[in-house]
């Protein structure tokens, strides 16, 4: 089964991204994405709601 979790930027800390993820997964999601209110791609870090 897959869960929703949102992607939070690690310089601003802004959720800019929701992406679908394994439930079986233990690992913490960790994605370089480009970040809207920084205008770089900087390192997305999961946030569960």
């Amino acid at each position: 089964m897959r869960e929703y979790i949102s992607l939070v930027c690690k310089e601003c800390s802004n959720r800019n991204y929701r992406t679908p993820k394994k439930t079986q997964q233990t690992e913490k999601l960790e994605l370089n994405k480009f970040c809207k209110c920084c205008r770089k791609h900087t390192a997305h870090k999961e946030y569960k709601k």
